[in-house]
């Protein structure tokens, strides 16, 4: 039997970063846009350490070769951003938020669109993560299916880079945690017990597609053409601004003219991007394109 290697410990003293662990966070970077700063090393090292575990690799700079230079270098780069982007959510995370968006912005967008031959609204979730988003958007939007949404179909596209985060999201299996903001009668309307959790029902699953997505890809970006709304909340955390304006850049060109942008209650565009318009919605906030605020919102 081989025994497991002996990882290099991970030094407790002030000093120099280790020059190969700077090399796979630059990468890191090159790939995905996600930047560790020297503050954020150790943590980086801990996950490092767990794939250099599994693959029985003994130091930074052959891990290094695992993820640039030898034939797993693509699965293994993937299987180390599934380490670090593990993000924490819950449904109905932002009330307020979803609040604006049924009773502001959707009837904004429908005015516009309603001379559009075609009824239907689409909305991003970009940075998903386990799914509670883009399920709570459906929820929330099935709500208005008999009233201003009678005759309109609702695509929610859910896009993330860690593929364990969407295994998740697609199996719709939650436990306590996640569900502890449901009301009851969104938990009776859309859920059904899964042992002892709650999987969400087929209803609210309808019309949400989930699939991984690197928003540092810039031909994949430009695929996602035509939003009424993109939802990208507390995922621009993780970049430097060089990589939040191309990405924003981005996302400015995905939506619709009258399209609305929503980030995490404490993210703002300010010194990122001057292309959208700051529009202030009661207890929320969120971006829209062009120079003018829409009725129901104050732009600055």
């Amino acid at each position: 039997m081989t025994s497991a290697p002996s990882l290099q410990p991970v030094s407790s003293t002030a000093g120099p970063p280790e020059p190969d662990l700077v090399r796979i966070r630059d990468q890191i970077y090159r790939v995905a846009g996600i930047f560790h700063p020297d503050t954020k090393l150790r943590l980086l090292r801990d996950r490092c350490g767990r794939r250099m575990k599994e693959l029985k690799v003994q130091t930074l700079r052959e891990y290094f070769e695992c993820l640039t230079s030898r034939p797993i270098r693509q699965a293994e780069m993937i299987a180390l951003l599934n380490e670090i982007t593990v993000g924490e959510t819950c449904f109905f995370r932002n009330q307020p938020q979803l609040e604006a968006l049924r009773r502001i912005v959707i009837p904004n967008i429908l005015q516009v669109k309603s001379t559009f031959p075609l009824r239907r609204l689409r909305i991003w979730s970009a940075g998903c993560s386990t799914g509670e988003e883009p399920y709570t958007l459906r929820m929330l939007l099935l709500e208005e299916a008999a009233s201003q949404l009678k005759d309109w179909t609702v695509e929610i596209l859910a896009t993330d880079l860690n593929e364990r985060s969407l295994a998740h999201a697609t199996a719709a299996v939650y436990d306590n945690h996640s569900t502890r903001n449901l009301t009851p009668l969104y938990r009776q309307k859309y859920f059904h017990p899964f042992g002892a959790q709650l999987q969400v029902n087929p209803a609210a699953r309808a019309h949400v597609s989930f699939s991984r997505l690197n928003l540092s890809d810039d031909a994949s970006m430009t695929l996602m053409k035509s939003m009424d709304a993109i939802f990208c909340c507390n995922v621009l955390i993780y970049f430097d601004l060089a990589s939040k304006r191309r990405v924003i850049r981005h996302f400015f060109n995905n939506l619709l003219p009258h399209g609305y942008l929503f980030l995490g209650h404490s993210e703002s565009l300010y010194g990122v991007s001057e292309d959208f318009r700051l529009v202030h919605l009661p207890g929320a906030t969120a971006y829209v394109k062009g120079k003018g605020a829409p009725e129901g919102g104050k732009a600055i």
